[in-house]
């Protein structure tokens, strides 16, 4: 099979022929329809998460098809269509599995990351952490879903619950990029107002958000028309954090919804006064993933993708790091 492998940290991804690899218990082969472009890969291409597996093959936004089942595998047949997310696998057995926080397993294995993922014509994967998707979504325009939308989810979600009784009326996304244009669809259908900030003077990002539903969209230096009431950072700019803070209204929530992100500069504690509260997200569980794909078939998510073919890889997360793409890079073999 043809993948794109990365040898090196940081480095290029190198266009490989490799053997189909073999399921094991309890794991599909799937065949890779198409693999979305995160900015995780990004960060682990370019040496900022630097704890892989080496040689890997990147990748965690995986469509395709069940072509081979190994041994003890039940819930899955082949012939059915799957989504693959960041989440490989959990242990089961720790004390946070035991707790329900799988996402914060000791012993987690995630894929593209410490287990070989999509950026390849085929991948396995374990049957119990993989997703069946909803019906109206071609491959395409599903792998967005699998990341960004995961990921994007939970830290919404973190927010609303986080929030409680007070509720969530004004909403901030900080990044308008993969993630970001799918929640605001979220928010805005849930009857939340959405202000989205971007880099400043980037006004072919804010269009798009106003397209998409957002009621205001500005730079990630002004202050929005309206006290948020909790707000979302999805780029990986520590600088952000103080800006979001002082837009955030008395008791408001922040969360920082990216593995990576660059050093918080110092800021003074009034920003942080008067009962605001500062959340990271680390990864996702399963109950995120059904949860979202519910919400998914509900409410016809728009995901506006490029497609790249699966040898420009390179060339994908090129245009991800300079900040030219407009929603998603979506690879396909």
């Amino acid at each position: 099979m043809k993948a794109m492998v990365l040898e090196q940290q940081p480095g290029r991804l190198i266009s490989k022929e490799l053997p189909i690899p073999v399921p094991g218990p309890k794991e599909v082969l799937i065949k890779v329809e198409a693999c979305g472009v995160c900015r995780t890969d990004l960060h682990i291409v370019d040496g900022e998460l630097n704890r892989p597996k080496l040689p890997l093959i990147p990748g965690h936004e995986v469509v395709g098809t069940i072509v081979e089942t190994g041994s003890r595998t039940h819930l899955r047949r082949t012939g059915e269509r799957v989504g693959v997310p960041w989440l490989f696998k959990s242990c089961g057995v720790c004390r946070y599995c035991r707790q329900g926080n799988e996402n914060l397993c000791e012993h987690a294995l995630f894929t593209g990351y410490t287990a070989d993922g999509g950026y390849a014509e085929f991948m396995t994967a374990n049957e119990n952490f993989i997703y069946p998707l909803p019906p109206d979504y071609d491959s395409i325009k599903a792998a967005p879903l699998l990341c960004a939308g995961l990921i994007g989810f939970r830290s919404y979600r973190m927010a609303d619950e986080t929030a409680g009784e007070r509720r969530i009326k004004n909403l901030g996304l900080y990044g308008f990029g993969a993630a970001a244009h799918i929640i605001v669809q979220i928010a805005v259908a849930q009857g939340k107002e959405v202000f989205a900030f971007t880099k400043d003077g980037d006004r072919e990002k804010q269009e798009f958000a106003l397209d998409l539903g957002a009621s205001w969209a500005g730079g990630s230096s002004d202050m929005p028309p309206k006290p948020l009431d909790a707000a979302i950072i999805f780029a990986p700019a520590g600088s952000l954090v103080p800006k979001a803070l002082k837009a955030l209204d008395k008791g408001g929530i922040l969360v920082c919804a990216g593995i990576y992100m660059s050093d918080i500069p110092a800021f003074p504690y009034e920003l942080l006064w008067w009962e605001r509260k500062v959340l990271s997200v680390a990864n996702l569980t399963r109950n995120d993933g059904y949860g979202f794909m519910e919400i998914a078939s509900e409410i016809r998510l728009h995901t506006e993708i490029t497609p790249y073919p699966l040898k420009q890889a390179n060339a994908a997360l090129d245009h991800l790091r300079s900040g030219r793409l407009k929603g998603a890079a979506v690879l396909i073999p």
